[in-house]
């Protein structure tokens, strides 16, 4: 069975949602917090990673859509080593500047609507829908 990796911000952003490497790094770009040395290597990762691997949503559209797929997130397949080893020096950059980030593992995504050989879009399961459990007067740890 397949595993699956994603790196997202340790806290939510103000909608609620906790967003990717890629996402919280740019971000820092678009908020003006890079140093020209920063500026000038994080343009070189973000050229190479739009060359070598698709964008989801340039082949599903509606990957993202909050409607049909609400809180769809990327991960990460963990044999994807070449794209592993480029999110490193991203992560290094958040680290930089302080940016809290969390490692997130699993075999089991969510419903996935979008797959290519490195990666998956998928939506997280929800509670009550996909709870593997009985009904009321269940407790648990």
């Amino acid at each position: 069975m397949a595993e699956f990796v994603r790196f997202q911000s340790a806290v939510p952003n103000k909608r609620g949602r906790f967003p990717g490497v890629f996402a919280m790094a740019n971000g820092l770009r678009s908020e003006g917090l890079l140093n020209d040395d920063e500026l000038r290597w994080l343009e070189e990762p973000n050229t190479a990673a739009n060359a070598a691997y698709t964008d989801p949503s340039t082949v599903t559209p509606d990957c993202y859509d909050s409607v049909l797929n609400p809180g769809a997130r990327s991960w990460f397949k963990s044999d994807a080593s070449e794209l592993l080893q480029m999110t490193a020096g991203y992560l290094q950059l958040l680290d930089c500047h302080g940016i809290q980030w969390m490692e997130l593992r699993t075999r089991t995504p969510g419903r996935i609507v979008y797959e290519d050989t490195v990666q998956v879009v998928a939506v997280p399961y929800n509670y009550p829908e996909h709870w593997p459990f009985g009904g009321a007067g269940q407790t648990g740890a």
